[in-house]
């Protein structure tokens, strides 16, 4: 049975974004990417598949399909995604594989996928769908990638008007780039 994980980038401040949903920060925040992307590339070992929703689906298939040249898009681009919206009609990812559309609720949708799945599932941004799960109590792991960057304002990192819980550090590593990676169980 696979694990649903929420993955976010966040700023030292708390944000996940800035005020009109800029993402510049994230990368403008380091000098070298590779310590994160060695990370990442590590974790898609347990990775089983990719949930999205649609705001993030529509920032990411901007990018990854013909990002080529990086060494993040061949994973990204080959793992089975799944689109959570009701408002799209379609998800296709340029010339690879199209993301799988899921329209109905959002639990029920991580969980069907959590027993379809042997893997990790992971939810990348998408805050809405984040703080949906949140809220419907469908999270085992998140994992926080603290940006060094503070920016005063902006999106919340959760919007969700879940009961309190309480969660367990599993890990705290600080990179030579000075981004902190903070993983907690909720389940």
């Amino acid at each position: 049975m696979g694990r649903i994980i929420v993955e976010q980038h966040v700023t030292a401040d708390g944000f996940a974004a800035g005020p009109g949903g800029e993402l510049d920060w994230v990368d403008g925040s380091i000098t070298d990417s590779e310590p994160m992307v060695s990370r990442m590339l590590a974790e898609f070992e347990d990775t089983s598949a990719i949930m999205l929703g649609r705001v993030t689906y529509e920032l990411f298939i901007a990018y990854w399909p013909t990002a080529t040249e990086d060494p993040l898009a061949a994973p990204i681009n080959t793992l089975p995604r799944h689109v959570v919206s009701t408002t799209l009609s379609r998800a296709p990812w340029g010339e690879h594989e199209p993301a799988t559309l899921e329209p109905g609720d959002a639990c029920e949708t991580a969980d069907r996928l959590s027993a379809m799945y042997d893997g990790d599932i992971i939810v990348w941004g998408s805050l809405t769908l984040a703080s949906a799960l949140l809220d419907g109590g469908c999270v085992d792991q998140v994992r926080l990638r603290v940006a060094p960057v503070m920016i005063g304002a902006g999106l919340p990192l959760w919007s969700g008007g879940f009961a309190p819980r309480k969660a367990r550090l599993v890990e705290n590593t600080r990179l030579e780039t000075d981004q902190v990676l903070l993983t907690y169980e909720l389940r």
